[in-house]
């Protein structure tokens, strides 16, 4: 038996290993089967090479991982590989919370709802019969929109899953585009040491995805697949993908520890974000020891009404003051923003824009909001839009707030982008910290941004 595991080619500046595909991976050659990884966004592969790279492998299966990002993709390859009489499997988010919709566009044979290790295992173990398997979903057992489908089975000790299969998703070829491009080393490894997330912010589906239940792996495990990747692929820096790596403080500090006391040499980030209520100077001070030097901070508006419609559950005094004393303690943090939440005016735009800028963030990424499947936005704004899944994810709104309007919101990404960026002081770090290949990947990134575009131009070239 031979599974092919699929992440197609998108518009993405962040290209890191896909930590789902290797986990799926690993867990499926422990049981036998034999698999194959092939990431068309790292190698850079058209749907057409794509597929004549799958057909090389002649597999049993075909199991695409899908975000709402890049479903227009996924919908397109399912097509093009039913056409050629392949069973596919996909699976994902997005189809967690749409499968329906994602069997009927893309014609595949299996959607799976939720964590994928134990149901995919279960059926190839059962030659591809879904009966009785939770969260598998077929045509033939899902007849509708509305009809309720239930999550798979998850992996409770998620200790018990051997290391993702870094052996075909070598680190050493991802070092074109990391999350962001100010990195200290190459190469680098990225790491999950949790899985979910407790809080309930509503324009975000991990809520739903995880039920708000949260499982963490042990520091030791953890630190053994950081000795792992630095023995293996010598690694020098560590990018943790966790929704929020410092939600349990003991966790954290014995995760710090162990890099410490097994002499591990490593710079490492949390570029995914985590929660300013849960640092504070002393856990700061420990988390620089161990090699740390840069994390994000989910803030998403100066609007104190839009944190509260947004159900996030902290304050603006409690961010800055972490921004504050990461500063001090010399770790470079960015800032997550988000335009065009509920609530949004055009005086909100502009507290956001002057409190990013009078802030010690070293960095900051201004979104556009995605009102993703899954999460409480997607069911609250059902019927105000129509979802657009050929969209520049995060560049361009889809929900338009009562009171603005599309050019509004791309307006304010943009100058929010030069304001931020176009100080002394942050643009000529940013540029002294880049490498020669990161340049191109930094205009392409300012040029979706319409950073080099005002006012009427923005009009005139088509994005009103």
């Amino acid at each position: 038996m031979k599974i092919v595991f699929v992440r197609p080619f998108y518009n993405s500046y962040i290209i890191t290993p896909p930590l789902g595909l290797g986990y799926l991976s690993s867990i499926l050659k422990q049981n036998g089967i034999q698999t194959v990884i092939i990431d068309a966004l790292m190698l850079g592969l058209s749907e057409e090479e794509l597929i004549t790279a799958i057909k090389e492998e002649n597999p049993d299966a075909v199991a695409i991982t899908c975000l709402t990002a890049f479903n227009g993709e996924v919908v397109s390859l399912s097509r093009s590989l039913k056409a050629l009489s392949m069973r596919v499997i996909v699976g994902g988010v997005h189809p967690t919370f749409l499968p329906f919709r994602t069997l009927s566009d893309s014609g595949c044979d299996f959607v799976i709802c939720g964590e994928g290790e134990i149901p995919l295992s279960r059926l190839i173990k059962n030659n591809f019969n879904p009966k009785g398997i939770k969260g598998v979903y077929h045509q033939g057992n899902l007849k509708s929109e509305n009809q309720k489908t239930e999550f798979a089975e998850i992996v409770e000790n998620i200790d018990d899953l051997p290391f993702p299969d870094w052996e075909q998703m070598d680190p050493r070829k991802y070092a074109k585009a990391p999350h962001g491009l100010l990195v200290r080393h190459f190469p680098i490894g990225v790491v999950i040491a949790t899985r979910g997330c407790p809080y309930e912010c509503t324009f975000c589906s991990s809520p739903n995805f995880c039920k708000r239940h949260i499982r963490f792996r042990s520091p030791e495990n953890i630190v053994d697949e950081i000795e792992y990747l630095v023995k293996t692929y010598k690694i020098k820096e560590i990018h943790f993908e966790d929704d929020n790596l410092t939600l349990k403080r003991d966790h954290t500090e014995r995760l710090c520890r162990l890099i410490i006391e097994r002499g591990l040499k490593i710079s490492w980030a949390c570029p995914n974000g985590i929660r300013a209520d849960k640092v504070d100077k002393e856990l700061i001070k420990l988390m620089k020891r161990s090699g740390c030097y840069y994390f994000s901070f989910g803030i998403e508006s100066a609007s104190l009404n839009i944190l509260k419609n947004i159900k996030k559950k902290i304050s603006l005094d409690v961010i800055e003051k972490s921004i504050n004393i990461a500063n001090r303690e010399g770790i470079s943090t960015q800032g997550f923003f988000v335009f065009g939440l509920p609530g949004e005016t055009k005086e909100t735009i502009e507290q956001t824009i002057k409190f990013a800028g009078k802030t010690k963030l070293s960095r900051a990424q201004f979104a556009i909001l995605d009102v993703l499947p899954g999460s409480e936005l997607w069911d609250t704004l059902k019927g105000e839009f129509e979802p657009n899944w050929a969209k520049n994810s995060y560049k361009e709104p889809e929900w338009i707030p009562e009171g603005l309007t599309k050019q509004d919101l791309l307006d304010a990404q943009s100058r929010a982008m030069r304001k931020f960026y176009f100080r002394p002081r942050i643009f000529f770090r940013l540029i002294r910290h880049l490498r020669i290949n990161q340049v191109f990947i930094l205009f392409k990134r300012l040029k979706e941004q319409r950073v080099f575009k005002i006012g009427k131009s923005e009009t005139d070239s088509g994005l009103s």
